[in-house]
């Protein structure tokens, strides 16, 4: 198990990392990434762990155990030469989301990753590695949203790019990375689960649908 370098017990009165929360986290839900992005063609992206808009586990959340979860793939372009994996959620009360998973340079002939395979660079096979997520830690990073926010969106893509790797060290961001990839993106797979964490009983979620 990864033990975030800022893990702290959930509470319906904190942050995660155990920060008072004292101000009103009242905002509209941000748009799906995904349709922000340049069109690629698309693939499939499975998960024995997650389903397609279902609740996260609370073993793979950093709330709990933090387990990374498998992940498995197909139907990709044959000229693939890498692929970047990456959650992130566009949730987060901040202005450029949070970010949660990076591995980039995973080879062409890896179409899956086991469960618990984010907990560092020894479960990647090859040249690939994980870049620091927003937690600051270079492994898996599980869903840890605001208490009483309401369902947080976690999007599991997998970029197959046309290049064996993107020429970047483990000090590159994750956002470096993704604008580093655009132009080499030849086909994309992404899941989308969610997660939240219980705030004050009978009160309304910070984020707001449809405003």
């Amino acid at each position: 198990m990864v033990v975030p370098s800022w893990k702290a017990t959930a509470s319906i009165h904190h942050l995660p990392g155990g920060t008072p929360m004292t101000a009103d986290l009242t905002r509209p839900r941000p748009p799906a990434p995904t349709g922000l992005l340049p069109t690629a063609p698309t693939f499939t992206l499975t998960s024995a762990d997650l389903t397609e808009q279902g609740r996260i586990p609370d073993i793979f959340t950093g709330v709990h155990d933090n387990v990374s979860p498998a992940l498995s793939w197909s139907g990709f372009p044959e000229q693939t030469q890498s692929f970047v994996v990456s959650c992130f959620d566009p949730d987060a009360p901040t202005m450029s989301g949070w970010w949660h998973w990076t591995i980039v340079d995973l080879d062409a002939s890896v179409t899956s990753l086991e469960r618990g395979a984010g907990a560092s660079d020894l479960q990647l096979d090859g040249a690939a590695f994980h870049l620091a997520g927003d937690s600051g830690d270079h492994a898996w990073f599980g869903p840890y949203p605001p208490a009483g926010d309401g369902d947080h969106r976690y999007v599991f893509t997998v970029s197959a790019l046309d290049v064996d790797t993107l020429g970047l060290d483990d000090e590159a961001s994750p956002a470096k990375a993704a604008f580093t990839l655009a132009p080499h993106c030849i086909a994309r797979a992404t899941l989308t689960a969610t997660y939240s964490v219980p705030g004050e009983p009978g009160a309304a979620v910070f984020l707001r649908d449809g405003k």
